[in-house]
């Protein structure tokens, strides 16, 4: 198995990609904490997950959660082989209706919250070890309405390079990978809540080539292999897992010819 004797922190874990990812690891030998806002969905991911799982109740917009969250990863595992920066939220952030509070509190989930969690997660790496930041294809899109998730999500994506370039004499590899629409329960929640993941892949399948919204165990695979010895040649890299959104934008079915 690839990830036998190894630790793992996956913020965000109790749901969505991070669940998956979490499952992915523990299947194959990790030892893995979880982070994740909601006590009792982080109790329910943790019993699912069994006995090599390790929740951790936190707020990583609190800079001191992020402390709290690394000592307790210390004390129950000692050292860390594998950062998956996960976290994140998204809202609507339109010109001429966004307060400063709500764009800046995207930014600091999504971005700050990262880099402070990579940061605090350092003393505990060692060469060989492997940071996965999670990012998004809407850094290109220009979807209306979603200025501070698009610009967090960009953020991600230059931060690991210069991760990657900061930590490349440690031996210590950084990636991203960049997933597309993907079903997990953000389509669910806050300013979309009452949406169905049915109906939202209903909606949004004509725009994406392959004609679906990926999987979270997809993506969690992608995070697997760029956390995995077989990555062992990759850093600052990336692996975009949206069915061609981004890169065959022609062949989805609402604009196919023929």
């Amino acid at each position: 198995m690839r990830f036998t004797d190894k630790t793992a922190l996956i913020t965000g874990g109790n749901s969505g990609i991070g669940f998956a990812t979490a499952r992915l690891l523990i299947a194959e030998g990790a030892r893995v904490a979880i982070t994740g806002r909601d006590r009792a969905k982080l109790d329910a991911a943790v019993s699912e997950l069994g006995a090599n799982a390790l929740a951790i109740h936190a707020d990583l917009d609190d800079p001191a959660a992020i402390d709290s969250m690394i000592k307790q990863v210390s004390d129950a595992f000692g050292s860390l082989d594998i950062v998956f920066a996960n976290a994140g939220v998204s809202g609507p952030t339109p010109l001429g209706g966004t307060t400063a509070a709500a764009f800046e509190a995207i930014l600091r989930t999504n971005l700050t919250a990262v880099f402070l969690t990579v940061q605090a997660a350092l003393p505990l790496m060692s060469a060989g070890g492997s940071i996965v930041l999670n990012g998004s294809v809407m850094r290109e899109l220009g979807s209306a309405g979603s200025a501070a998730y698009s610009a967090s999500k960009a953020g991600v994506t230059g931060m690991a390079k210069v991760f990657a370039t900061e930590l490349v004499q440690r031996g210590i590899r950084v990636n991203t990978v960049i997933p597309g629409a993907t079903r997990t329960p953000i389509w669910t929640r806050g300013a979309r809540a009452g949406a169905t993941l049915d109906g939202t892949e209903e909606r949004l399948s004509p725009t994406i080539p392959m004609g679906r919204l990926a999987a979270a165990e997809e993506v969690a695979e992608a995070v697997a292999f760029l956390a995995s010895k077989g990555a062992s040649g990759i850093t600052a890299a990336e692996i975009v897992v949206d069915g061609g959104t981004i890169g065959a934008p022609w062949g989805a079915p609402a604009l196919r010819r023929g």
